[in-house]
């Protein structure tokens, strides 16, 4: 038995080293037409700018973005049980698509931004069967609304749901997000060409998930790539090359029937032990100086994903509203 299970513990081992050599070493392709585009949170944005319709216009107009990642805050959406209010996020979906742009809107209880888990208060306190229902009921409200909207090209549903290290939320009930994605899959089914249903996207932590969650799912893997961020150890640079992504994508790929793998959420803002609007530049610069910003830029095209969604533009319009404006600037030169 002994020696069995020192073979077994060896094949491990091989197991392991050659999974870690594949993924760690090599060059991938850099990326050349990329479309780059933008995660927009109203709420993020109001903590720096009073008037956020005034900053959504200027990334319209000025930063010319046309690829969004919009966001259905249940809490924003349903501030009363039953009582749905989407003025806020019909204003932000009208511009985008007055101007031809395109639209990944987010759906569920965990989305993008702080603490992840964006809940109406009114429900925190339902029970989980109840919760689950109304999450259902506002749900069906969203999508009816919006899938005659041709503009709106994918349906994510919840934000990173299988990490558990991040945001303050309940375990993951994974019966219950399938059940997310097929009612989505059925009430989108009757929109725009009949029978043609838009993909689902699920989003997962490009450094701690191996994607396997997303990938049996969704139509779509959109991934996290997070260079400096702060944490138990302090300030930590992930020593991750850019080859990572792509090696693990073609390798995904090849396990699961999943249609595209792109990179949702690059870090491009700072990523501290205090919320951003409070560090100083000093602390800021820390993990996104702008010369951090542009080996953020350069590492994203290294790894080969041809779609990707910048994070942080309600803070590059804040530093240029504060004098600085190159974030601003260098970002624009992306949506030429």
């Amino acid at each position: 038995m002994k020696r069995f299970f020192k073979k077994i513990l060896l094949f491990v081992i091989l197991i392991i080293v050659g999974l870690g050599l594949y993924l760690f070493t090599g060059r991938a392709k850099p990326a050349e037409n990329i479309k780059w585009g933008v995660t927009f949170s109203k709420g993020y944005a109001s903590d720096f700018e009073s008037d956020w319709r005034k900053m959504f216009l200027a990334i319209l107009d000025d930063l010319k973005v046309k690829n969004f990642r919009l966001i259905a805050y249940w809490n924003e959406i349903e501030k009363q049980k039953g009582e749905y209010d989407f003025s806020e996020l019909d204003w932000q979906i009208n511009e985008v698509s007055k101007g031809g742009g395109e639209i990944i809107l987010a759906i569920g209880k965990r989305l993008p931004r702080w603490p992840e888990c964006h809940i109406p208060e009114w429900a925190q306190n339902l029970s989980k069967e109840e919760q689950e229902e109304s999450i259902v009921a506002y749900i069906k409200e969203t999508v009816n609304r919006y899938k005659n909207n041709s503009n709106i090209k994918i349906w994510q549903i919840e934000n990173e749901p299988f990490l558990r290290t991040f945001g303050i939320c309940p375990k993951l009930d994974k019966e219950f997000l399938d059940k997310e994605i097929t009612l989505v899959k059925y009430l989108d089914a009757s929109s725009l060409e009949a029978g043609q249903a838009r993909p689902i996207m699920i989003t997962e932590s490009g450094e701690f998930s191996t994607w396997i969650g997303g990938a049996r799912r969704a139509d779509i893997v959109g991934t996290s790539i997070y260079r400096t961020i702060y944490g138990k150890l302090g300030y930590v640079t992930y020593p991750i090359p850019s080859v990572f992504y792509r090696k693990k994508t073609n390798l995904i790929k090849s396990l699961f029937n999943v249609g595209r793998i792109i990179g949702i959420e690059i870090q491009a803002e700072p990523w501290g032990k205090n919320p951003v609007k409070q560090m100083d530049k000093k602390e800021s610069d820390i993990s996104m100086s702008f010369e951090k910003f542009n080996q953020v830029i350069k590492y994203a095209q290294n790894t080969g994903f041809n779609e990707m969604y910048l994070w942080g533009v309600e803070w590059w319009y804040w530093m240029k509203q504060k004098g600085d404006d190159s974030y601003w600037n260098r970002a624009k030169e992306l949506f030429k």
